[in-house]
């Protein structure tokens, strides 16, 4: 239950980032109607899915190695902290235009491919990854399989849920989107992962290699 807990809590915070997913979703949903929103956020869940196996299978041989351990603390964390300031000195300083363009209409698996592709292909997704299977190998201590499988799980299953809600409030998420209303958030999400970042990087050194 602690773990499906940490990956509820840590896919809350993922879920409130914001990016171009995020206007995505809400975009389609007020644009082509729910459902379409939904085939959106279906798309980017299954991109971080393949992503989390990807990091997972990628680093799995080398989790034993204490030495790799450390390292990989440093970079996650470093990963983090990086992500926060960004949040905190860059994004939350954007104006954001709350005008939608209007989308020609469009076969409906397309929406699918379109959260996919949006999500997939951007950069930082892949590292943000990373860090965060940094952050549940290490910080966590989720080295077996079992706990790596319901921790992303949880986390996942959180993200796709928010984010369907997103699209069934598309409408009255419109009117949040406002300067002041992402600054806040930004700040606040910028403090969160800079927190967790150093976290991850104080107990680099002091990680139990059992």
């Amino acid at each position: 239950m602690e773990i499906v807990l940490n990956g509820v809590k840590f896919g809350v915070v993922l879920a409130l980032l914001i990016g171009p997913v995020f206007f995505t979703i809400i975009q389609v949903s007020i644009e082509r109607g729910f459902w379409s929103g939904v085939m959106v956020t279906l798309g980017t869940s299954l991109s971080d899915t393949i992503y989390v196996a990807i990091c997972y299978f990628g680093l799995v041989q080398l989790i034993d190695d204490p030495q790799f351990r450390m390292w990989m603390a440093y970079v996650g964390g470093t990963i983090m902290i990086v992500f926060g300031l960004y949040h905190l000195l860059v994004k939350s300083r954007k104006n954001v235009s709350n005008t939608l363009k209007v989308e020609e209409n469009k076969p409906f698996y397309r929406y699918f491919i379109k959260g996919f592709i949006i999500n997939g292909l951007s950069p930082s997704v892949f590292v943000f990854w990373v860090g965060t299977t940094s952050l549940a190998t290490l910080s966590f201590g989720y080295s077996k399989a079992s706990q790596f499988i319901i921790f992303f799980a949880a986390l996942l299953g959180t993200v796709l849920v928010t984010d369907i809600l997103k699209a069934y409030l598309a409408g009255k998420l419109r009117t949040l989107v406002t300067h002041h209303f992402l600054m806040i958030l930004n700040i606040g999400l910028g403090a969160a992962l800079i927190i967790l970042g150093a976290r991850l990087i104080f107990l680099a050194k002091t990680i139990t290699f059992n």
